[in-house]
């Protein structure tokens, strides 16, 4: 029986595919019946599946299809797109997948099918993961990125129903990796569609603003650029066969790039307007600038050869900017029409299965970069560097800088020399000693510019090497790996030292202690494991040699401690060593610690850990066998909520603090700050006026342009600590603090 739901899915909704597999008939290229075996397979899958829109799910595959073969992309990617959330989220598994349609559709489901439930603790864990995963199946074949940028420009198109901060959350994702990607396969109305819709849910205020000036922009701007082709047309059409002009005003996101990050004014952006010009053959480009230019006055350092010297994405093309005669700057594009094809549409345009080749093609050697990106990343020691890496590669904006035999290489803009030397090979940066720039020496941190020539200086003595200050320096991913490969061979034994030091140290720092030390190595490994290491040793390598900044994981360790150590810490219940309950009984016994135990004679007292209790809170006492007695807060989470009647009441004693004992304890407490300057010499100056004594201190920046000043120190009661706290509320910028004397942060602020 068909229920409620699926019949209003088959009966009442037009999901798009019947339109879209008419095309598909009329084209020879596609198996049309194994497309249709596809769809029906994910519209059974998806049959009780809606979009947060309400629509049936079925309809997010077919568009996304849909949008693969404008682009021209082969059978196995339509039947890819189609099933590509099968798996995901229905009960179809991906051997199926692959015993119904072969093993490259497995391979292209898979790459784009996210990673299941896996033992991660954070989003942004689980994010880099997923990203790494796709990177890794992009590297054996690309039309995996391919799918997933048209699933995600789908997914954007349909964004208006998420709430705002998956909004926030998708465009960011898509801006920093997917457009990116996008522009690096030359795919540019994709990167150009999804660089729009992100920036309009990012910065609505600004895309409207921008919108609006466009608009305004291109009402006046029809009749000159409807005036500029014909003048141009007029010139080259009586020389030149098969030339075709077109004209269009620039993307939001373009403009958006100029005004709001490069903070230029809207007048002083010359590319609005742009005439493009496709002609036959390659002379037929000079040929036509030349007529340009003779008709128009050429902007100076405007000119841009990208046929002589292509973009790493095979993009090729003239570019120059000129003045009309009216005084009005517009930019004229001119390729031939390969060339257009290859702008429009990167790598789709010359995808080898679409053409029924097989073997390697030069597409291959185009790709290069992919293989190099992920070679980096399997050098990265986390997920998270893994994406940082990408992201930094990823870059749009890039400088062409030439060897002295007049090779080019493509580097990140604010790539410095070093980043030159790894970019030729590296043996060469490994051995780097200097640079020279056009002829003169010049600094390592140097940062290189398009057109200049540099000269690595290198050396062959015995001890040369990289130096670990220049993770610091360099920019690109590539530059990055390989130091730190160098390092990781080179210095192993002594990496290991150093690591195993600065974790305890950070350990320490945080109260994270084992006096057991198998629970200390299994607490340890345990960290390791979460961060992708086989064994302790090689965890401390990471950090040894810089891979891995341990402070960075304080916030997950202390969650794992707090979790799945801290509660170990306690005896398990043993036989009772009394068989009177000693809540009851009358005497006491006072401690040089100051707290004062009800029932118990020269008893040895400790401070619990899990909850580091001061002076002025409540607290309780627990009889540990042979060790003697721990103190705990009575709202700590070890503590039962009623003593008399849970296991073993008697090892429960009564205790409260001695008012006439002053005693010292440690507090940790985090405060939260505007990160301004001297912000942290404030805090300092707060606590030497209070006479408060700091054991240690640590201050780093966050996010969004703010602080975090973490400082260990003493204190003698809870009154002392509240005042602490009101006198560093006080200081300008700092708007929150938090107490580490519990197992659950209290909220200071």
């Amino acid at each position: 029986m068909v229920n409620e739901e699926q019949s209003v899915y088959t009966d009442d909704y037009d999901d798009g595919f019947n339109k879209f597999f008419e095309d598909i008939k009329k084209n020879p290229q596609y198996d049309s019946e194994v497309i249709k075996k596809a769809y029906d397979l994910a519209r059974d899958a998806h049959k009780n599946q809606r979009r947060r829109s309400g629509e049936p799910y079925i309809m997010h595959p077919v568009a996304v299809a849909e949008i693969l073969y404008k682009l021209g992309m082969d059978n196995e990617c339509i039947v890819g797109a189609l099933l590509h959330d099968v798996v995901e989220d229905t009960q179809y598994d991906l051997e199926y997948i692959r015993k119904e349609f072969g093993d490259e559709v497995a391979l292209l489901v898979d790459g784009v099918t996210k990673l299941g439930q896996i033992p991660l603790s954070t989003r942004e864990e689980v994010q880099a993961e997923n990203i790494r995963k796709m990177f890794i199946a992009m590297n054996e074949d690309v039309r995996v990125i391919i799918i997933k940028l048209c699933d995600r420009l789908h997914n954007m198109r349909t964004l208006q129903h998420m709430p705002p901060y998956k909004q926030r959350e998708k465009s960011l994702e898509t801006l920093e990796i997917y457009a990116p990607i996008a522009h690096r396969l030359g795919i540019r109305p994709i990167k150009e569609e999804l660089e729009d819709l992100a920036i309009y849910y990012l910065d609505p205020i600004a895309y409207k603003e921008i919108e609006k000036n466009l608009s305004m922009k291109k009402e006046q701007g029809e009749k000159f650029l409807a005036d500029i082709t014909k003048q141009i047309s007029d010139k080259i059409t009586p020389v030149m066969k098969h030339v075709q002009i077109t004209s269009r005003v620039k993307s939001v996101h373009g403009i958006f790039r100029k005004v709001y990050i490069k903070g230029k004014d809207f007048e002083q952006i010359f590319d609005i307007y742009a005439v493009r010009i496709i002609v036959d053959t390659m002379i037929d480009c000079y040929n036509a600038l030349g007529i340009v230019h003779d008709m128009f006055k050429p902007l100076p350092g405007r000119f841009k050869d990208y046929i002589s010297m292509p973009k790493p994405n095979m993009y090729q093309s003239l570019h120059t900017t000129v003045l009309s005669d009216k005084g009005v700057p517009f930019e004229i594009q001119i390729r031939t029409w390969d060339m257009h094809r290859t702008a429009e549409y990167g790598i789709a345009a010359h995808w080898k299965y679409k053409l029924g080749r097989g073997g390697k093609d030069s597409i291959d050697s185009r790709l290069e970069w992919i293989h190099r990106m992920i070679e980096h990343g399997d050098e990265t020691d986390t997920p998270e560097e893994l994406v940082t890496t990408i992201k930094g590669d990823l870059s749009s904006d890039e400088v062409y800088v030439f060897t002295p035999r007049g090779d080019v290489k493509a580097l990140p803009k604010g790539a410095t020399v070093i980043d030159f030397a790894y970019a030729i090979h590296s043996a060469v940066g490994n051995k780097m000693v200097g640079a020279k720039v056009n002829g003169k020496i010049v600094h390592l941190d140097y940062k290189v510019k398009t057109g200049e020539i540099v000269e690595v200086l290198t050396s062959n003595a015995q001890g040369k090497g990289p130096s670990r200050d220049w993770l610091k320096i360099v920019t690109t991913g590539e530059a990055r790996s390989k130091i730190r490969s160098w390092f990781k061979k080179e210095k192993r034994d002594e990496n290991i030292v150093q690591g195993k030091a600065e974790v305890e140290r950070e350990l320490r720092r945080n109260f994270i202690r084992f006096e057991d030390s198998e629970e200390y190595i299994k607490f340890v490994t345990r960290i390791a494991e979460r961060q992708h290491f086989t064994n302790i040793d090689d965890f401390y390598a990471a950090v040894g040699y810089g891979g891995i900044q341990i402070s960075r994981l304080m916030p997950g360790i202390k969650d794992e401690f707090n979790r799945n150590w801290r509660v170990q810490k306690e005896e398990p219940p043993k036989p009772a060593v009394a068989t009177t309950n000693t809540l009851d009984k009358p005497r006491t016994s006072k401690d040089s610690s100051g707290v004062v135990v009800e029932g118990i004679d020269n008893c040895l007292i400790k401070m619990a850990r899990c909850c580091s209790p001061i002076p002025g809170e409540e607290i309780v006492g627990f009889i540990n066998r042979g060790t003697g007695l721990t103190i705990h807060r009575k709202d700590c989470v070890n503590v039962p909520d009623d003593l008399k009647n849970c296991p073993e009441p008697e090892r429960w004693v009564n205790a409260h603090w001695d008012n006439n004992v002053k005693v010292d304890a440690r507090s940790t407490i985090d405060v939260y700050a505007i990160d301004r300057d001297g912000v942290v010499l404030d805090i300092t100056a707060c606590m030497a006026t209070a006479h408060v004594k700091i054991h240690s201190i640590n201050a780093r920046p966050i996010s969004e342009g703010n602080c975090l000043t973490t400082m260990t120190i003493t204190v003698n009661s809870k009154e002392h600590l509240d005042s602490i706290e009101k006198s560093l509320r006080k200081i300008e910028g700092v708007y929150h603090c938090l107490l580490y004397t519990s197992p659950s942060p209290r909220d200071c602020s």
